[in-house]
């Protein structure tokens, strides 16, 4: 709901005395919390173990997301194997042959390790890091430059590049960075060896515990698995009905109540604190 919305139902709601304006105010606050999920950047994985809801973000590599999006919608992942799943770092999947030597019949894609980042990103800082910052857009982890290096460039934006903590949507490829093309991995780990160098652009909103439940290949075969779960339907939000579609809420990270949440984080991780201890915090309806 808009806030405007709120505040005009507010408003009817204290003159017929129904409620208490400190009570509206606290519930417009509350609303103002949260964001909704654009249905064009929800990906809804349905898998034999459950559903996984991933926000995808654009801003930070449109060609993947674009990819994604017509694959999904052309129903190419239905029925694909998690052929590759390794404890603790991440679930592969996307590969027709099962073998992770597949693809579409798509081009392959560009690299899309960095973006540029502008103020209107609604970047939210967590730490320092060396000669940058780290934080969040949106759901997705960044490192990136400070704010301040802005105003001394041409487009007045900043490079930024995703981090593959927890939760985070990857495109897998080849030894060629420029070898992306349908398969894509759900991080359940963090992994520094890939930021900068695969492309990161989204992130799991709800179902990390079922990414986390899906069966394991041997560290051995690097990951393959033997008896794979698999992907039943995937699809972007948009595309599915409105009366069966899940519609996701994250709070937002500007907010205070997220603040909080980023500060009790730290204070239960104590020095061993970094970026990929902050989950998204999400609530998911319908579907």
């Amino acid at each position: 709901m808009r806030l405007g919305v709120i505040a005009a139902a507010a408003a009817a709601l204290l003159a017929s005395g129904v409620a208490s304006a400190p009570a509206l105010a606290q519930a417009a606050a509350s609303a103002a919390d949260w964001r909704t999920v654009a249905p064009d950047d929800l990906l809804v994985i349905d898998t034999n173990k459950g559903r996984v809801l991933v926000e995808l973000s654009p801003l930070a590599a449109p060609n993947h997301v674009e990819r994604i999006r017509t694959l999904a919608n052309q129903g190419f992942y239905d029925g694909l194997k998690f052929h590759r799943v390794i404890p603790n770092f991440m679930a592969q999947t996307g590969d027709p042959k099962g073998t992770g030597e597949g693809g579409s019949d798509l081009p392959d894609l560009k690299g899309e390790f960095h973006f540029r980042r502008g103020r209107d990103a609604g970047f939210t800082q967590v730490e320092n890091a060396g000669q940058g910052i780290v934080g969040l857009v949106g759901t997705l982890p960044v490192q990136t430059q400070p704010n301040a290096q802005m105003m001394i460039t041409s487009d007045f934006k900043v490079d930024a590049n995703g981090l593959f903590c927890p939760g985070v949507f990857g495109m897998a490829r080849a030894n060629s960075p420029d070898s992306a093309n349908s398969q894509f991995y759900l991080m359940t780990g963090a992994n520094t060896n890939l930021n900068g160098l695969y492309t990161a652009f989204g992130r799991i909103v709800s179902g990390l515990d079922v990414v986390r439940s899906l069966k394991a290949g041997q560290e051995s075969q690097d990951g393959k698995v033997t008896d794979p779960d698999t992907m039943t339907r995937v699809r972007i939000a948009s595309t599915i009905p409105e009366a069966q579609r899940p519609v996701v809420r994250v709070q937002n990270t500007a907010s205070a109540a997220f603040a909080q949440h980023i500060e009790e984080t730290r204070t239960a991780k104590g020095s061993s604190f970094n970026i990929c201890d902050v989950q998204p915090v999400a609530e998911v309806t319908g579907g």
